[in-house]
């Protein structure tokens, strides 16, 4: 069981971080790999056919093509995270906006807390241990109020 997650620069890791925070709460492995669609394609591609790696969550700014590049490369699951550079719009659409035959799952801008409890839920259907530890958050959080993702506390 694993989760890679791609940010397209170093300016992203804390965007990353918080993902793979909630990720470890779940106890499930992640890696975080700087990898560029436009600067370092091959290394996106390799990336992307690694073997142990069941969900990938990729987040970019601007034009915000490494979802995209991943989902082209790869048949598993693959998350993006626009990541709110500028207006954040030109981000948002390019994951949401994918072609036919190549989708990807987007959640909203800076959202690593939810591409990670949707990591989550898609893990949890191979491993069924999953489950117990979403059922419960959710009991958790029911009890109290939403947690703020990290990357959205002013």
């Amino acid at each position: 069981m694993k989760v890679a997650i791609l940010i397209g620069s170093k300016s992203d890791m804390p965007t990353a971080e918080a993902a793979q925070q909630r990720l470890s709460e779940f106890h499930v492995p992640t890696e975080i790999h700087v990898a560029s669609a436009h600067r370092t394609p091959e290394k996106v591609d390799r990336l992307a056919h690694d073997p142990e790696t069941d969900v990938f969550i990729a987040m970019a700014g601007l034009s915000a093509a490494l979802p995209g590049a991943v989902a082209a490369r790869t048949l598993r699951p693959v998350i993006g995270v626009p990541i709110h550079k500028g207006l954040g719009l030109d981000s948002l659409l390019s994951v949401v906006q994918m072609p036919p035959g190549v989708p990807v799952a987007a959640v909203g801008l800076d959202a690593a807390d939810n591409a990670a409890l949707l990591a989550v839920e898609i893990l949890a259907l191979k491993y069924p241990e999953l489950s117990g530890r979403l059922k419960a958050y959710r009991a958790k959080w029911g009890e109290e109020s939403p947690p703020t993702p990290p990357a959205e506390k002013a």
